[in-house]
């Protein structure tokens, strides 16, 4: 059979609910946070504390951590770290029916949350290819469906389920969250088990960590693959910096407007991850990559020269498309063609690219929007897109797409592919 027309595993049904669920936990806590912060301050340094700390983890050990996963028992890992999750909740929301709750208490939270993410989301990364056989198209449909699921868990329903449970007390979005981890926990433990990496020669954790990254950095397709989310972080954290400010001062539109700007961008989302393999099949994986992107820079660019939030609405929807679509292509190619030992380290250091990248889009839209107009950075991030999508499109064509999954296929899948 055909992997276009084989079945998802059963054992993928659960991580795929495991991961909804855990999503869902995560968007309650994304929009209970900041709101528990601001119960206790209104000082702007203080809440942004909170909001740093929790990207503070894949800043300082992102790729030790993907050293570690590619060490451990990925479902263990992945277990373990939600049940400790589940755990580490407790404290908080103890502290706040106690009404003790802190700044410094919260900023540790979404720090050890933070952890906690790096661990997990490694190790899910690592275990899927295990567990389909490290098979594309069922990869396309399996990134599809977690992403999907996850857009529409984290960033529809959990922010107002948050906002809404905080209404009802403190400690409620922190317990509720709670129990999303531990839920997640119970299923992935019934996961099935998948053979451990097969062990390196014994080497320190910091030359482990240091020969993944140099594995991404001497692979052009890997490269071009880790600098799309790279570049795209300083140029999307560069528009959303000023989205908010951009929104009232040039299209006239308040607070509900904003929401409904940031709901066509997630919708679009779902329809990106949802079109995701078609356009890798119709295009080939390279080609689509290129376009998305492409797409992703031509839709910040009518952005910034809308004239109503219709038309602002509608080029959000745009990126939003291309942004999920990327999100299940890239992932999937990734996991399809890096070894499983290597998969870890491979997966964590992409990640900290982009979330290194994030902080520098931050100060360069902000800088814009001072000297210039807030106009300015979304034509600049535009700019970066573009660049981005050219400079890599050779990187991650289909012709080095294509010899990639080939090295790696299967001997009888490769003589097959001589005879035709």
């Amino acid at each position: 059979m055909t992997s276009d027309v084989r079945k998802l595993p059963a054992g993928f049904g659960r991580l795929w609910t495991a991961q909804t669920v855990s999503s869902l936990g995560d968007g309650v806590s994304h929009a209970a946070l900041p709101l528990l912060a601001l119960t206790l301050t209104r000082d702007p340094m203080a809440l942004a504390v909170v909001t740093a700390a929790g990207t503070l983890p894949w800043l300082l050990f992102g790729v030790l951590g993907g050293a570690l996963v590619d060490r451990w028992d990925r479902r263990r890992t992945m277990w373990v770290t939600d049940a400790a999750r589940a755990v580490l909740l407790a404290i908080p929301a103890a502290a706040a029916v106690l009404d003790v709750l802190s700044i410094p208490l919260l900023a540790a939270l979404a720090f050890l949350l933070g952890l906690g993410g790096l661990f997990f989301d490694t190790a899910a990364t690592a275990y899927l290819p295990d567990l389909l056989g490290r098979d594309p198209a069922l990869l396309e449909r399996a990134n599809s469906r977690l992403r999907g699921t996850q857009t529409a868990a984290s960033g529809f329903a959990g922010p107002p389920a948050g906002s809404a449970l905080l209404a009802l007390g403190r400690a409620v979005p922190l317990l509720a969250d709670a129990v999303s981890f531990a839920l997640s926990a119970l299923l992935v433990r019934s996961l099935p088990a998948t053979a451990r990496p097969v062990p390196q020669a014994r080497e320190s954790l910091l030359r482990q960590a240091r020969a993944g990254a140099s594995y991404v950095f001497r692979d052009q397709l890997l490269l071009g693959l880790a600098l799309r989310p790279a570049v795209g972080n300083v140029a999307f954290v560069a528009v959303e910096t000023v989205l908010a400010l951009f929104a009232h001062e040039r299209l006239g539109i308040g607070t509900f407007g904003f929401g409904l700007l940031l709901t066509a961008e997630a919708t679009g989302g779902l329809l990106g991850a949802g079109i995701a393999s078609f356009l890798g099949r119709r295009l080939g994986t390279g080609t689509a990559l290129t376009c998305t992107a492409a797409v992703e820079g031509l839709a910040v660019l009518g952005l910034a020269a809308a004239p109503n939030p219709y038309v602002a609405g509608l080029a959000l929807a745009v990126c939003g498309a291309g942004m999920g679509a990327t999100m299940v292509l890239a992932p999937s190619l990734r996991q399809a063609i890096v070894p499983a030992h290597l998969m870890g380290r491979v997966a964590s250091t992409s990640r900290m690219l982009a979330m290194c990248a994030a902080p520098f889009g931050a100060f360069l839209g902000g800088w814009l929007a001072t000297v210039y107009d807030v106009r300015t950075p979304l034509y600049v991030a535009a700019g970066l897109l573009l660049a981005m999508t050219a400079i890599t499109a050779t990187m991650t064509g289909n012709r080095r797409v294509e010899a990639a999954l080939s090295a790696v296929a299967p001997a009888g899948d490769r003589a097959q592919e001589s005879a035709v």
